[in-house]
Formats: structure tokens, C-alpha cells, sequence
């Protein structure tokens, strides 16, 4: 369990106030201008040395990305762009930053902005977020009046301002080229890489995109240095992280735990454990939407942390808990994650445009029990089709969902199939088999 001392969000609960003069109290803006005064190379060091690794779902290395931004301020001006379309099922972990700890945010975009020389930030937040936008900007605003924005920021001699930008509620947008595009007044369409938006970002400027969670902690790693957060979790894993837990629990929640905690204390220890018991336990996403869901076995022993998690063939994505008991089908469960990316998809690239298409009809009928056990196989050939076939990481996180549900739950999907396709005349379920099965099936 993370020790009250180590936790970097007091107020995730709100139960300290979200205003500035409360942040404060808390020790927000304490030695910002000590830290800028120190110099970019320190603050990057610092950053590296902590071994902070994005909390967007990728989980590269925070200080590595920052040094990627050209070192001098050239022609082109730098940016910082916040990612705040947070838009993964199952994942609400930025939405409680936004409302309950903005100052965090604002500190770790002066402090960050600074490190790659950006006088100008745009928080880009998902369209739905309308109440923590307007909760954003108050906190910005505040931030004005106290003179840590603007000219000459907090005294630090750095110049900054932050603008809001609202999207349009296009999944896609959290996708951080995508997102630049969006912000540029295009459609979100993800950009070809390289050039990367380190050089080539923002109206064709260098420009660092970083997650809400990861800016935020970023002055408390200063303060308290980069040893007491690389102290914490595991090495490469480090630090604490906010895990948002839904599903079948009986206490849904958003929790700051230190990285590596077993999956099974997480659950049952803040989220009051799974309905109906552990032994009710059938499976849990633990990364978002976008992740491969592990069993019961699995989740037993597994450690929730970037590696960990790819060593059980899933990943901790956005940190996205999601817990799944007995009393849901679980074929159906995945169909419904796979309608959700075959309405997403942006349709530039074909294997993602057509293949979600195709792994939601087939999983349909997977779940109605009309499917053959030919299918099956088609369905494990189409997921492979669109991974590693598209300009962005939308086809893998779409297809990865899929081949959880086939590695783990193939049984299941077998139970319900059939040698020869079964043709219902009134049925909605769309179907995809080959054709001469049909004309064999009705002959």
C-alpha cells in the first residue's frame, strides 16, 4: 500500500478544495522559480533520472521525449501540447485531475514548457468534458491573477500562456498526430511518422504532446527528487500511478498505488473486491479498452506495471481496470468493445477501415451462436491482418481485444459454433462466411 506521504494527488476525492489557494496549502507552486532557475538540462536530467514513463498508454520514457525537442530556440517557434481526449473505455483518471488537482497540471506546463524553451501550451480536452473544461479554465485564470502564467511566470523570467482547445469527441484525436491535426482545424486524421512532432509538430513547429498524468506529477518529482519517485514501483516501472477500476466491483473508484501492486490487491483492497467474490472472477482488461483481458489465473499473481503486463501478453495501457465476473458474456463484452473501435476508426487506412467491420459482425454472430468453427480462425487472420498494417496504433489497440478474447476464451467461442452455418431468416445479426457455404447450406 503507498504511504500517505508518497501520494502525489491529495486531492483526488476533492475533499481539500480544487481552488489555487487550496493547491497551495498542499504545496503546489513551492520552489517552481528554484527549479526553472536551475536550468533545462537539470530539469530533463531530473526527469530521466526518475525513470518516468508516459501515462497515456505508450509508456515512453518522459525524459527522453522532452530531450528530443531541438535545444535552441529557432526560427519556429515550440510548443507544448497537452493530451486531455481522454477518450479509452474505462478510463477517467485525467477527467478527476482536471477537476480536483488543475494546479498540478498548470505548474508541471510551465515547468515542462520551459525545459523545451515552448512559450505557448494548448491543453486539448475532450469535447465531452465540458464541466472540467470550465473547471480548467477558472484554474488557469487564477493562475493569471497570480502571476504564475503570463509574462515572466511565477518569476522564473519565462514567458508562458495556455489556451484550451475543445475536440470534437473523435476517439481517434487522442492519438497524438491525429490530435495535432484536430487543433490545426483539420479533420483527426493521423499523420505518417517520421517527420515526428518533435520536429515537426504543431503548425509544422517542434512540439512535445504528453499526457495529463504525466505533466502532473512532474513538479512533485522535482521537489521531492528524482530518487524518491524511482524508489517507488519497480526500476523501469516506477512511481505511483492512478488506477481507475470499473466493471464488476463493488466499489468503482479512481486510486493513486504504486506501480507494480498486485492486480488482486488492487481490486480487492480499494475496490471492495468482485461481485459475487473473487472466485466469480472470469476476467479483467487491465489497461483500458484496448488491452488483451487476462483470466482469472493470470490475475492471480500479475503486478501492475508496464512489463509485467507485456510479459502476460497485455499491457497496462492507460492503467483502465476493467473487471469482469461470471454473470457476463464474456464474447459479448468483446463485441461491444469492437463496435466501439469499428465506429472510431478514422477509415484512412483499409486493413482498419474494413477489418474492425469485419471483427464486429463476426463476433456478433460468434455471441448469437451462429458462427462455424471456421470462423474462428478467420476471426484470429483478420486481427493479424489490421496489427501492424496501419499508420497509428488505433488497428493494434482494436485487434488486441479480439486476440485476448481467442487466446484465452477460445473454448467458449467453440462451445457455440457450429460445423455448417446456420441461417436464421429473421435474423439482424449481420454475418460474413464464405459464400459457397451458403449456397451448400441452402442447396
Amino acid at each position: 500500500m503507498l504511504k500517505d506521504e508518497d501520494r502525489i494527488f491529495k486531492n483526488l476525492y476533492n475533499d481539500l478544495g480544487w481552488d489555487i489557494d487550496s493547491a497551495i496549502t498542499r504545496g503546489d507552486w513551492l520552489q517552481t522559480k528554484d527549479h526553472i532557475s536551475k536550468g533545462k538540462d537539470w530539469i530533463i536530467k531530473e526527469i530521466k533520472d526518475s525513470e518516468l514513463r508516459g501515462r497515456g498508454g505508450a509508456g515512453f520514457p518522459t525524459g527522453l521525449k522532452l530531450s528530443f525537442a531541438p535545444k535552441e530556440l529557432g526560427s519556429r517557434p515550440h510548443y507544448l501540447v497537452i493530451n486531455a481526449d481522454e477518450s479509452e473505455p474505462g478510463t477517467c483518471k485525467d477527467r478527476d485531475i482536471l477537476r480536483f488537482e488543475p494546479q498540478k497540471l498548470i505548474e508541471g506546463c510551465l515547468i515542462t514548457s520551459y525545459s523545451i524553451s515552448a512559450h505557448t501550451c494548448y491543453i486539448y480536452i475532450r469535447g465531452e468534458y465540458l464541466r472540467e473544461g470550465q473547471r480548467l479554465q477558472e484554474a488557469i485564470n487564477q493562475s493569471y491573477q497570480k502571476n504564475f502564467l503570463g509574462k515572466n511566470a511565477c518569476g522564473s523570467g519565462w514567458d508562458l500562456d495556455i489556451h484550451l482547445h475543445y475536440g470534437a469527441g473523435a476517439y481517434i484525436c487522442g492519438e497524438e498526430t491525429a490530435l495535432l491535426e484536430s487543433l490545426e482545424g483539420k479533420k483527426g486524421l493521423p499523420r505518417l511518422k517520421p517527420p515526428f512532432p518533435a520536429l515537426v509538430g504543431l503548425y509544422g513547429c517542434p512540439t512535445i504532446v504528453n499526457n495529463v498524468e504525466t505533466v502532473a506529477v512532474i513538479p512533485t518529482i522535482l521537489r521531492k527528487g528524482a530518487k524518491w519517485f524511482s524508489s517507488l514501483g519497480k526500476p523501469k516501472n516506477t512511481g505511483t500511478k492512478i488506477f481507475c477500476i470499473s466493471g464488476d466491483v463493488n466499489n468503482p473508484c479512481n486510486v493513486e498505488e504504486e506501480m507494480s501492486i498486485p492486480l488482486k490487491d488492487l481490486i480487492e483492497k480499494h475496490a471492495g473486491g468482485v461481485v459475487g467474490g473473487w472466485n466469480n472472477l472470469q476476467a479483467v482488461i487491465p489497461g483500458g479498452s484496448s488491452m488483451p483481458l487476462l483470466p482469472k489465473s493470470v490475475c492471480e499473481t500479475i503486478e501492475m506495471d508496464f512489463d509485467s503486463l507485456i510479459k502476460a501478453k497485455s499491457g497496462l495501457g492507460t492503467a483502465g481496470v476493467i473487471v469482469i465476473n461470471k454473470d457476463q458474456d464474456i464474447i459479448r463484452c468483446i463485441a461491444r468493445i469492437a463496435k466501439f473501435y469499428k465506429h472510431e476508426s478514422c477509415g484512412q487506412c483499409t486493413p482498419c477501415r474494413e477489418g474492425c467491420g469485419w471483427m464486429w459482425r463476426m463476433l456478433e454472430r460468434m455471441a448469437e451462436g451462429e458462427a462455424t468453427y471456421k470462423e474462428i480462425e478467420l476471426l484470429y487472420d483478420v486481427t493479424k491482418q489490421i496489427e501492424g498494417h496501419t499508420i497509428c496504433a488505433f488497428g493494434e489497440g482494436a485487434a488486441w481485444p479480439v486476440q485476448g478474447l481467442l487466446r484465452h476464451f477460445k473454448k467458449e467461442i467453440e462451445k457455440r459454433s457450429h460445423e455448417e452455418p446456420l441461417i436464421k431468416k429473421k435474423s439482424n445479426i449481420p454475418y460474413l462466411i464464405d459464400q459457397h457455404l451458403l449456397e451448400k447450406d441452402s442447396a
